[in-house]
Order: C-alpha cells, then structure tokens, then sequence
C-alpha cells in the first residue's frame, strides 16, 4: 500500500465532490489539506481549554498556556533548534520576514546592501524593498538560470564587505529548485553577512535541520504543513533576537512599562505582542505530531515519485514548455508549466470542470515571470495524500484542454494580459 493510500482517509475533504467528479486537489503550493487529528485537536481546545495565555491564574489559562508551550517544543524539535527561545511565533511566513526587516534591519545604514534572488516570492522580496528605501540601502538580486537554477558564479560577484543579509527561498514556490542554502550562508559569513530562509515551501516536505543549514533566521507557516492558516514561525540565531529590539509594541512583550518607557520581556516573548495565534499553535503541534507519525523521509520519497512520474508524464504532451530542474530529485513536488496559445487561467478553470484543483497566474513571483517572459504558469504542487493516479488526471485533463482550446481557438496565450 502507497503512502498516499495509507493516509487519505485522515484527510475529509479528500472525498468532495467537485463538479461531479472527485476533487483532485494539485495546489498544495498555496495551502494543504488538513486531517481529522489536526481538526479534532482544535474542536478539543475551543471545547475544553480556550482562554487566554500568560494572564489569567485559573484552569483555562494555565491549559491554553500549557499548550501553546508545548507546542513551542514540538517546533524546536522538528527544526533541530538549539532552544525553544529562538522560536518565535508568528501569523505567518510574510509576517516573519517583516518581523526580521522592522526589527533587525533597523541597524542598516545608507550604501549597505542586500541581496535577494530574482526566483523569491514577493513576501522575502518586498519587505527588503521597503527596508532599502527607508534607510538608503541598495538591494541586489542573484539571476537565475534558464533551468531554474541559482547563477551561484554571480552570487560570489555580488558579495562585499557592504553585503549586510541575504534573503533566498530554501524551495522555489514556482520551479521547485531546492538551494544549497549551507553554501549560500557560508559565503554570506565570510564577508560579514547574515542569512534569512523563507522556508514556507521546504519545512512541509524536506528533512530540515537548522544546524545543517547554518543560517541566521528561517521563517515557515502551518497552513502549507498541515495546520490551520495564521499561524508561522520564525527562527532567529540566539544572540540575533537578543540584540534585537522587538518589531511591534503591545501588551506581553513587556516587563514593566512607564509612560515614557518600558523593559522587554524574555525571549521569545518579547516579539509577541497582544494574543498570540493560540489555537493555530495547538494546530501545528497536532500537525507536527502527524507528519512524525507518518515519517518526513516517506514523504519526500513519495514526492519526487509524483514529480518524476508528473514530469515524465507531462512532457509527453504536445506544445506544452515546462519550467525549472529537469531533475525530481532536485526540486520540491511542484511542476510549473504552460501550455501554447492557451492562457493558464482558462487552464486552471477547465481543469476545475473535472475536479482538479491546481494553480494559475504569477505565483506571487513576478521578477521570474520576467525572467522567463511570460506572464504566468499553471502549476501543479504535490503533497503526501497525493497519488500517480491523479497524475494521470491531470494529463487526461490538460488533453482536454488542448482539444478545446488548440492553438488554432483563438485562446489568449500565456504571453498575454487577460482584460
């Protein structure tokens, strides 16, 4: 039995009716699916412990505190993080990396620089626009090869003593390409740099070690592993956060406040204020706890099987041009590709006729749009309750398409801009 046999039945709205036909749900990319553990551990905590944390001394509090640390540990020891302190919890990915360019990049001075890579999602690209802006900084980007890889050559150029961070995706959310991200910290460390990871597209689907990485902040979100939307992490180096002042005031981040001033709390707290996104927390230790259970090495074997059998399957299709490593192993279980003459967003709707579920437009990704001069893709990204035979579903779709919407229909092509 497939891995993906194995676990469908944890996952509910696996058995939806699309259209009439089961949903095949291919945009993992953007969000994955939950299972009824995930589901169950938040009923049990609006039904049993809903409060708030680290105020109140009575049954409902200390629980909702209780669980929210715990869940703190369960992320420390998914990342292989030297100490709960360094985690942080956020709402988000994006919310992360802002956190890191209001509080960290408030040390940047006029003529530093930053360097970012043209393959980013907006999220890790237009906070560090903003930061340059405001403090006079001049921000790089590294190019990226015609197969979706990073131009590491020019990367060596673009480093100098003036290089003060470096922001890159662990896995590209449109190509896949997993970055070496342990070469990239090296080189950024011997000219005096540090390193921020988006990882919202590596932690749900590889084996990721903070130590083997060797970077400085790493940021992720629960929805795409798993748990429910508003909830992230950020991981920041130790002696970082404590040099940091906190992002945002409010109340919890503090030990004492007077009118004209205040004292910070301990990390991690201090770069929590108001609420903090309780129940998404206890959501992401029940998701953490699942993809233990199921095992973080079956899952990307069984990925690069459903990206080697996508790619080897898609490329058998006519007039279709497919982006990024050629390689499965070298990716992460996404496929981005278009089909000629034909826009991607009518892709996406006939597909949805059958049930299928995949993504289409700019990915959040635009400088790579560029790049490839194109305004979009189809993308189709995979996780673990994913199967061959919906592989198959999606080529017997994209047929359909094709016999529908040919080159010769009159379809917009995904070089153009729909009204």
């Amino acid at each position: 039995m497939s891995l993906a046999e194995r676990v469908r039945k944890d996952f509910p709205i696996l058995g939806r009716m699309i259209q009439g036909k089961r949903l095949v749900y291919l945009d993992n990319g953007a969000t994955s699916q939950k299972p009824h553990q995930v589901i169950d551990a938040l009923r049990t905590y609006y039904e049993r412990s809903n409060a708030n944390v680290h105020r109140s001394i009575h049954t409902l509090g200390e629980e909702a505190t209780e669980l929210l640390e715990a869940a703190r540990d369960s992320v420390q020891f998914f990342i292989g993080a030297s100490s709960r302190e360094e985690v942080v919890f956020t709402r988000g990915t994006t919310e992360a990396i802002n956190l890191v360019a209001q509080a960290w990049g408030r040390r940047l001075k006029p003529g530093d620089e930053v360097i970012v890579t043209e393959l980013e999602h907006h999220s890790n690209l237009i906070p560090w626009q903003l930061l340059a802006r405001d403090r006079g900084c001049t921000l790089k980007a590294i190019p990226v090869t015609d197969d979706g890889f990073l131009e590491l050559e020019r990367f060596a150029e673009l480093l100098t003593p003036k290089t003060k961070l470096v922001a890159v995706a662990h896995v590209s959310n449109v190509v896949g390409t997993i970055n070496p991200i342990k070469e990239i910290s090296a080189q950024a460390h011997a000219v005096g740099a540090i390193v921020l990871v988006d990882g919202a597209q590596a932690v749900p689907h590889l084996w990721v070690s903070i130590p083997q990485l060797d970077c400085d902040f790493y940021a992720f979100s629960g929805h795409k592993m798993l748990a429910p939307t508003g909830i992230g992490v950020l991981w920041g180096r130790r002696e970082l956060l404590d040099q940091m002042e906190p992002a945002w005031g409010g109340g919890e981040m503090i030990k004492e406040v007077w009118i004209d001033h205040a004292e910070w709390n301990d990390l991690p707290w201090k770069f929590e204020p108001g609420t903090p996104p309780i129940a998404g927390a206890v959501g992401l230790r029940a998701a953490i706890d699942y993809l233990n259970a199921v095992g973080r090495q079956a899952i990307r074997d069984h990925e690069i099987e459903l990206t080697r059998e996508a790619l080897a399957r898609l490329s058998e299709l006519d007039d279709i041009t497919l982006y990024g490593p050629k390689d499965a192993e070298a990716r992460g279980g996404v496929v981005s590709f278009n089909l000629s003459g034909i826009h991607p967003h009518d892709v996406s709707q006939i597909l949805d006729q059958d049930g299928i579920a995949v993504r289409a437009g700019h990915h959040c990704a635009q400088p790579l749009m560029r790049r490839f001069g194109i305004v979009g893709t189809v993308r189709a990204s995979f996780y673990l309750y994913n199967t061959l035979e919906e592989i198959g579903a999606l080529v017997r779709g994209l047929r359909t398409v094709q016999e529908l919407l040919g080159s010769g229909s009159g379809a917009r092509g995904p070089g153009s801009r729909r009204g």
